[in-house]
């Protein structure tokens, strides 16, 4: 039996940003956008404004959109799990 290569098969993109020395950046920026996304759903659901948000947090409104913003990865993990609180969530994370 033979095996023939499907033309449309190509490398994986884990492997490209591998090779390349990019998938760190690109797994924590992956995870942070999710994160930034979850956080806007909850709120959404909740009818939390950014403002009443930041209330519950105990911190500013500028911070709060340092946390919803998936491009500014310096945010403590501290400060997530304060954003997951004030949406009644938690916060997990793992070694994989």
């Amino acid at each position: 039996m033979t095996t023939t290569k499907h033309p449309n098969r190509g490398t994986a993109l884990e492997d490209v940003l591998r090779e390349d020395g990019n998938l760190e950046a690109a797994t924590a920026y992956a995870v942070k956008r999710v994160i930034a996304w979850q956080l806007e759903q909850e709120m959404a659901k909740r009818h939390l404004t950014k403002t009443a948000m930041a209330k519950k947090m105990d911190t500013s409104r500028k911070q709060l959109d340092r946390v919803l913003s998936p491009d500014d990865g310096n945010v403590t993990l501290e400060t997530l799990q304060r954003a997951a609180n004030a949406v009644g969530r938690s916060l997990r994370l793992e070694l994989a």
